[in-house]
Parts: structure tokens; C-alpha cells; sequence
């Protein structure tokens, strides 16, 4: 019989190999950024609020916090690098106001994160605090995190179309939460559980508003027919095909 660290640790290499596709996903999304040299109607709020999860979960499993969490620690070190890299190319082609915004955010981010660290090392001499206090952290961060989408989700309501949310992106986000969860469950850390349960249930939701308004969704290069106006000069009568781009 498998043994529970066992089973944990497979489902934590699981884990570790769909968070790398979560982290991995927009890019769809960021080379379509990068030809159109705009942002469009994308928001920054899920890549700064993945970056900040990232962080403090890269804390929490570093063994000076939380020993023996080298899956958490392995996969939100490459987090690190994917987030910081979409932060930067969004902040390259977003609008002036996007920008400045973002850059506030950032730097309360950093302000944050540095006092935490400070605050926990030296306020903090066990394990088990430092794991607490992270860890709770970590929740309400997570938590942010996995409902950053809720803004994109609104749009999609209001607007009957599913462009800026992209599928692929909903349903790996899904996936990590249950997979993730799982983790956790196995032997148990309320830590992980909670925001990753939070994470299966609007990554589910998600999935859900993909496929309700995917038909309502306007699609690029729909051809119309309009009628022919006629003028002294025309001969013939019928219908021309119009290619309407978006």
C-alpha cells in the first residue's frame, strides 16, 4: 500500500506539472499583446495578484519557514519568473494611467513583502509560528489570487462574450485547484486547502460562463450579406459579402 508522504509527494509532482501550465497559459494571451503592441481590454489584476501569491508562497516553503516543501517551493520559484516576465511586457504596452497604477502596486507589493519577511524572521523563532503566520497569509493572498478572474468574469456577463477569458487559462486554473487540494487533503494543511478549494469552485465557475456565452461570443471576419446600392452607373443588382473585422 502507498504510503500517505508517498502519494503526497506524486500528486505534489502533479501538482507542480499543472501549475506550470497555469503558469504558462496566458501566453496566447501576451503574444497577442505583443503584435497588437496594446493591451486592449486585458486587466493587469490576475499577473500581480499570481505574483504576490507567488511570493509569499516561495516564503512559506523555504526551510527557514516551513521545512520539507520543496514541491511549494520549486514550482512558485518558477512562478516568480513567468509572473515578473508578463508584469513586465504588460506594463511595456499598457496605456500611461494602466502603468502608473501598476507600478503603484508593484511597489506596495515589495514594501509588503519586505515586512513580512523582516517581521516574521525576527518576531517569529519557531517553526510552527512562522508557518502559521505565513501560512495565513498565504490564504487570504491565495484566495486573491484565484478570485483576481472575478473581474473578467463580470465583463463576460455583461458583455455575453468569453474573448477576454481565455478557455485554456479557466480550465488549467481549475485543474491546479483540485489538484492542489488533493495535496493538501492528503495529509492535511489547512493552508493549502483553503485557497485552493476556493480555486476549483471560481475555476469551475469559469468554466461554466465559458460555455454559456461562448456562442454569444462575436466572431472575427463575419461575413454579412448587404444589399447592392444601386446608382446611375450600375447594371446589375444583387448581394455583395461584407467582411466585418472586429
Amino acid at each position: 500500500m502507498v504510503s500517505a508522504d508517498v502519494a503526497r509527494n506524486i500528486v505534489g509532482i502533479i501538482g507542480n506539472v499543472i501549475s506550470f501550465g497555469l503558469f504558462l497559459s496566458p501566453v496566447p494571451t501576451f503574444w497577442r499583446i505583443y503584435k497588437a503592441k496594446d493591451v486592449e481590454e486585458f486587466k493587469p489584476d490576475p499577473y500581480l495578484a499570481t505574483l504576490m501569491n507567488c511570493l509569499l508562497w516561495f516564503f512559506y516553503g523555504l526551510p527557514i519557514v516551513h521545512p520539507n516543501s520543496t514541491l511549494v517551493l520549486t514550482i512558485n520559484g518558477i512562478g516568480l519568473v513567468i509572473e515578473g516576465a508578463y508584469i513586465i511586457i504588460f506594463t511595456i504596452y499598457a496605456a500611461k494611467n494602466t502603468r502608473r497604477k501598476m507600478l503603484g502596486v508593484l511597489a506596495l507589493e515589495a514594501a509588503f513583502m519586505a515586512a513580512v519577511v523582516a517581521g516574521v524572521l525576527l518576531g517569529a523563532h519557531t517553526h510552527e509560528k512562522r508557518s502559521m503566520i505565513v501560512g495565513i497569509l498565504c490564504v487570504i493572498f491565495g484566495s486573491i489570487m484565484y478570485a483576481s478572474p472575478l473581474t473578467i468574469m463580470g465583463k463576460v456577463i455583461r458583455t455575453k462574450s468569453v474573448e477576454y477569458m481565455p478557455f485554456f487559462l479557466s480550465l488549467v486554473n481549475f485543474l491546479n485547484g483540485c489538484c492542489w487540494m488533493g495535496y493538501a487533503l492528503i495529509k492535511f494543511d489547512i493552508y493549502i486547502t483553503i485557497p485552493n478549494a476556493l480555486g476549483t469552485i471560481f475555476g469551475l465557475i469559469q468554466l461554466i460562463l465559458y460555455f454559456y456565452y461562448y456562442r454569444s461570443t462575436p466572431k472575427k471576419g463575419k461575413n454579412v450579406e448587404l444589399p447592392t446600392v444601386l446608382t446611375k452607373n450600375a447594371v446589375t443588382s444583387g448581394n455583395v459579402s461584407v467582411t466585418i473585422e472586429k
